[in-house]
């Protein structure tokens, strides 16, 4: 299968470990790609972790392959919200939406996909969330090698993000693009993140990367609380595409934020 090289380029910039980046706000991100996520060792449905519980589901806009006549894309109604890009802002609004059918050849099983009218970013089965436009960081940089620290400043609170790893080799490579990147070899991998002088919160850790890496896809006050929520690509392989919510109206313990559902979908052969 062709390997997908970190689609979210219109993020990214290298920078020095020695010197943290300071992001303010200026309007709305650039939208990015939506993948969707599996685990390696399981075939053709979702997969939840056992440590995985939760909040609410979440789904992206994509295909989604049938499991014993269950279907992921079924559970998707317009009481769900979708996050979604428009001229550079981002908004909350409720689902607009088709299901098409298809066939996927490569595993020769029926595949139903989520075709957005918005540029979706992500749906989620949260009610809850106050509709209309969401203040959101522009973001110059979504990976954090090991090594590195980045700092947001969002509403007059820094949040600091801090990598630990084990670099094992690093290379450039030359996208679709003809754009250059870096490219890390990862293991061990572990993200935190502080908010000014609280206390420091794993967010996420990886063994071992496949031909990817972690990935900042979204950082903007999605729960409408005056705080950064996020949203990460935790992809273990090229095959795989894994997504995480984070919110800061569900932290516990004055942490800056909780992960409130995860995503994992298989796509390979």
């Amino acid at each position: 299968m062709k390997k997908i090289i970190l689609p979210f380029l219109l993020f990214s910039i290298l920078f020095s470990c020695k010197d943290d980046k300071v992001i303010k706000i200026q309007g709305a991100q650039t939208p990015v790609k939506n993948q969707v996520v599996k685990d390696s060792a399981v075939n053709d449905e979702v997969v939840v972790e056992e440590d995985v519980k939760n909040d609410f589901e979440i789904l992206l806009p994509d295909g989604y392959r049938d499991d014993q006549r269950q279907n992921p894309a079924n559970s998707l109604n317009k009481d769900w919200i979708d996050l979604f890009e428009q001229n550079g802002s981002y908004y909350l609004g409720k689902t607009d939406f088709t299901i098409e059918k298809g066939y996927d050849e490569c595993v020769g099983d029926s595949i139903r996909s989520i075709v957005s009218k918005n540029k979706s970013i992500l749906f989620m089965d949260y009610p809850k969330l106050k509709l209309g436009k969401i203040k959101s960081l522009k973001l110059t940089k979504n990976k954090i090698w090991p090594g590195e620290k980045v700092t947001l400043k969002f509403e007059n609170a820094d949040y600091v993000f801090r990598a630990e790893g084990k670099v094992i080799s690093t290379e450039k490579r030359i996208l679709d693009d003809n754009k250059e990147e870096i490219y890390k070899k990862v293991e061990n991998y572990k993200l935190f993140l502080k908010t000014n002088n609280g206390p420091e919160k794993l967010l996420l850790q990886v063994e071992t990367f496949n031909d990817t890496f972690v990935e900042l896809l979204f950082a903007g006050d999605i729960d409408n609380d005056g705080k950064l929520d996020f949203i990460f690509g935790a992809n273990r392989d090229y095959e795989e595409t894994r997504v995480m919510l984070f919110l800061s109206s569900k932290a516990e313990n004055e942490e800056p934020v909780k992960k409130v559902s995860e995503l994992a979908i298989q796509f390979d052969c």
